[in-house]
């Protein structure tokens, strides 16, 4: 009886050990799931993002995509609230130079709450990261006030506030024609620009009284007005992204574009490093 073939295999080569009876296998579900998030919002039309169009959204989580003039530029989420969070990106652009809101629009998808812990706001940025896409995730867009530490910071030519600087022309919401204190005037200030103002406390800005001549002034006049009424050792300086007030006159800041001394403008030549990557944004915050 031949036994030709019995209890014998023949090995197919392809494996290290000369075998294809085993290999390594890697479960992507992660990309998986950030190649479905991207195909489903690619599925989607496009709205101004204006306040009639946030208006209609629902007040639920998500993840959404912002274009400027037709191109993807951003990934964003919000843990909460879509229309908020939406809402502060209108505010926030609408204060700026060199940009308008009639060049951007949005596109979003509601997420379940316990979706969120896939971190889907991460899972479209990987997916979209290796075709060139999103430039304003790694130009500090989404950033929050870096703090005082970083005001000295110089940023690269292709960051964010040096290609959008802030609007000085932006009037100031809030104002009242009258008197005030010092302090008072500093908090409509913070509250009724787009854009971040910090400044450092005194007791004398509660003392001390201003006359606001009208309700409709520009940012650039009432930091005048206000440099007018703070001591000499203070200053005010608006950086490309924000304006900073605080006891170091004359001190120099290279990302700072004018200065306020005495009630006059400084203008100044802001320096920028070459194109790069920023910093990369860290993950968004919700309101």
């Amino acid at each position: 009886m031949s036994t030709k073939g019995v209890g014998r295999m023949t090995p197919v080569v392809g494996s290290d050990d000369g075998t294809r009876y085993h290999k390594d296998f890697t479960l992507s579900i992660t990309k998986a799931l950030g190649d479905q998030l991207a195909a489903a919002l690619g599925e989607l039309d496009r709205a101004p993002l204006a306040e009639e169009s946030i208006a209609r959204l629902k007040e639920k989580p998500g993840v959404y995509q912002l274009y400027l003039n037709g191109e993807f530029v951003y990934v964003g989420k919000a843990d909460k609230s879509l229309p908020a969070r939406l809402r502060n990106h209108l505010r926030k652009i609408s204060g700026r130079r060199n940009i308008s809101l009639a060049e951007m629009a949005f596109s979003c998808l509601y997420v379940a709450e316990d979706f969120s812990a896939l971190a889907p706001e991460q899972l479209l940025i990987s997916h979209h990261k290796g075709m060139g896409d999103i430039p304003w995730n790694n130009n500090g867009f989404g950033n929050k006030d870096p703090g005082r530490q970083r005001d000295s910071t110089v940023l690269k030519e292709n960051h964010f506030d040096v290609m959008f600087p802030i609007d000085l022309e932006r009037p100031v919401e809030g104002l009242r024609a009258g008197e005030t204190t010092l302090q008072e005037l500093l908090e409509t200030i913070k509250v009724g620009l787009p854009y971040n103002f910090r400044y450092g406390k005194s007791a004398e800005f509660k003392a001390r009284r201003v006359h606001v001549p009208r309700a409709e002034m520009t940012a650039d006049e009432v930091f005048q007005l206000v440099s007018a009424e703070i001591p000499a050792k203070w200053q005010v300086t608006a950086l490309m992204g924000y304006v900073i007030m605080y006891d170091d006159s004359p001190t120099a800041y290279r990302s700072a574009w004018r200065y306020y001394r005495g009630g006059q403008p400084i203008r100044a030549v802001p320096e920028a490093e070459p194109p790069g990557n920023a910093e990369v944004d860290p993950p968004t915050l919700d309101d």
